[in-house]
């Protein structure tokens, strides 16, 4: 249980890092990267809260959280690509 604890704390900071830079610097192979590591840290928490249910309260809301930051950041990267796409038409 620590080593995936581990592994989703890590994924978790990391997609909310990357999905920043991605913001600044985009393209649609960073955007697949995001929702690669967003995928990935859902998976790890959902492995969490079976493995341990007691915590499912908390894990819920944070995840709610991250969720939400995440979903900010790729559709405005989004919007972003679109937007660029656009003017080069």
């Amino acid at each position: 249980m620590n080593m995936i604890l581990l592994f989703h704390i890590i994924v978790a900071v990391a997609s909310l890092f990357y999905t920043a830079y991605v913001f600044f610097y985009p393209s649609q192979s960073r955007l697949n990267s995001s929702y690669v590591l967003a995928g990935l840290t859902l998976v790890s928490g959902v492995a969490l809260v079976v493995i341990s249910p007691a915590h499912m309260t908390q894990t819920c809301i944070s995840g709610v959280v991250y969720i939400a930051a995440m979903l900010v950041g790729i559709l405005a990267i989004r919007h972003k690509l679109i937007t660029s796409i656009s003017k080069l038409q």
